[in-house]
């Protein structure tokens, strides 16, 4: 698409795909998650990697998955899609302003690639269209830098999902996609070094404390990680002295 090869020569092109590196390990797992799910529940890896490269939005292909092997009306399926991706209107018309300058075929190809993280990074680095043609291209060389590191962090998640499939008993089933799930957003969530911490100690604690019942190593990992994100937290504030006292 030559909206893609004019623009990734633009410096705010680089920028996006900088700042959407941050997040990419979220949406990795993101991707790998849903892809176990999708083979798991008996899709099939054909089918999996058709509907992973055409619909390309996690929510609608596990809202839609049991929908297609429960053997679902297609309104019904199609329904369910639409219902669970309306966000995209909003985000589409929001975009418009920043856009309208593009041909109807490169306007397709940004909407298919625009996802939820790369639309919000935009929109809060720019929250309005420029009015200049130039302007406009640096917004969307910006939108597009986030689109590609989007895309290929999903996708490659994705398909190494589906090809791991073949190794993951298939007695895990959906619980173990919803242990990736939960990996995804704590990748997302980790972006410094005290949320590393905790998240390093209360991983620790959790696999010292399995033996004890009823879970309760979660709630020893959670206490751990708390208190010593709390203390090396007290150690970052400076100490004011009254100088009051002085006098």
């Amino acid at each position: 698409m030559k909206i893609g090869l004019h623009l990734r020569h633009n410096p705010h092109f680089k920028k996006g795909a900088k700042d959407m590196m941050s997040l990419a390990p979220g949406i990795f797992a993101w991707g790998l998650m849903t892809a176990v799910a999708m083979v798991n529940s008996g899709l099939g890896i054909w089918t999996s990697s058709l509907m992973t490269l055409t619909v390309f939005a996690g929510s609608a292909q596990l809202a839609t998955t049991p929908l297609i092997m429960a053997h679902a009306p297609m309104w019904v399926v199609l329904a369910t899609a639409t219902c669970v991706n309306l966000r995209f209107v909003v985000f589409s018309i929001h975009l418009r302003p920043y856009m309208m300058h593009l041909s109807l075929k490169d306007r397709l190809f940004t909407g298919y690639l625009t996802g939820d993280l790369s639309y919000v990074l935009t929109v809060s680095k720019f929250p309005q269209a420029s009015e200049t043609l130039e302007g406009k291209n640096e917004q969307l060389a910006y939108l597009m830098g986030t689109n590609w590191i989007n895309w290929l962090s999903w996708m490659s998640g994705s398909f190494i999902g589906i090809g791991l499939t073949a190794y993951i008993p298939i007695e895990w089933g959906l619980g173990f996609a919803g242990v990736l799930a939960l990996v995804g957003m704590t990748c997302i969530l980790v972006n410094n070094w005290l949320k590393l911490l905790g998240a390093l100690v209360s991983s620790i604690a959790a696999i010292a404390a399995y033996a004890l019942p009823l879970k309760l190593n979660i709630v020893v990992a959670i206490a751990c990680a708390v208190m010593l994100c709390l203390l090396a937290e007290s150690f970052k504030k400076p100490v004011i002295i009254d100088k009051t006292l002085h006098h």
